[in-house]
């Protein structure tokens, strides 16, 4: 097992946002495809960092659930005090899954990229769902408002924030691949970043996405598309691979398993694969030694 501690003093240097944003434009840079893990508190956080990841972005659906609630429930303010935490714990580039930007009109959009930046972080997503069963996906120009009006946003930062744009149809019971690129097309036109479309079926529709557009796509695994690997991903042409809620899920499905366990036969065999207490504590951080630090620095 990979020792994870990363001990109290990793955070006496912490790199500025701007340095971060850097970081996190070199990684959409360069060759092959990176993995963005998604913490869904600052403990995981410390975790996949000091696992050795290089970026991290957050989950809104990996947030509620640690809340007790529906993905889609959570507010702006909780949201960002979430993502704001998680920037603290570590010195990696942080994105934020900010749902549909927590409002349907362009400028509440832009307003969301302008609080998320506020909140230290260096990248964030917008997407084209409404949150409304009846009419799941905004129509495409209304699409095109909001995501234009979230690049100015982004643009008129003193840092480079990465703006990515997500078309949701095939979350949405409407797996229309036509209309999906039709949408990121447009999003890249609008100046986005990065480009994603969660829930694509196949590595067929994959490879489409990535050679009808020429920003980077992010693609989601862990799901529907588990039996994808880094390297086939790449090979596609995607260059960032998120996981969504997967970890979160995976977290509390060996939740759900051990309790199981104990309910059902009275036995306590989970433990044998549970974190070691000294390795768990050992990555947390020591909030007296930081204090103490703070005060020694004044």
């Amino acid at each position: 097992m990979t020792n994870i501690s990363v001990g109290p003093g990793s955070q006496t240097n912490p790199l500025d946002q701007a340095a971060k944003a850097a970081m996190f434009q070199a990684l959409h840079a360069r060759p092959g495809a990176f993995v963005i893990p998604n913490p869904w508190d600052a403990g995981t956080a410390r975790i996949l960092a000091a696992l050795g990841f290089e970026a991290l972005a957050t989950t809104s659906a990996g947030l509620a659930f640690a809340l007790g609630q529906r993905d889609g429930t959570v507010g702006r303010d909780a949201m960002l005090a979430n993502a704001a935490a998680i920037v603290a714990e570590t010195d990696l580039p942080v994105s934020a899954d900010l749902e549909n930007g927590f409002g349907d009109a362009p400028n509440e959009a832009a307003e969301t990229i302008r609080l998320a930046a506020a909140a230290g972080l260096v990248g964030g997503s917008i997407e084209d769902a409404t949150g409304n069963a009846g009419q799941p996906i905004y129509g495409f120009d209304h699409a095109v408002e909001r995501v234009t009006a979230a690049v100015e946003a982004a643009r008129a930062l003193p840092f480079r924030f990465m703006l990515t744009a997500r078309a949701e149809n095939f979350l949405h019971g409407r797996p229309d691949l036509d209309d999906t690129i039709r949408r990121l097309q447009a999003f890249e036109r609008a100046g986005a970043d990065v480009l994603y479309a969660p829930g694509l079926p196949s590595m067929d529709a994959v490879r489409a996405v990535c050679a009808a557009v020429s920003r980077p796509v992010n693609v989601l695994a862990g799901g529907s598309g588990a039996a994808m690997s880094v390297a086939a991903l790449a090979e596609a042409g995607v260059k960032r691979i998120s996981l969504g809620s997967a970890l979160s899920r995976a977290a509390l499905g060996g939740f759900v398993r051990a309790a199981r366990e104990i309910k059902e036969s009275g036995t306590f065999g989970f433990a044998a694969d549970a974190l070691p207490f000294a390795e768990a504590n050992g990555g947390m951080r020591d909030h007296q030694s930081i204090a103490l630090r703070a005060k020694v620095s004044m």
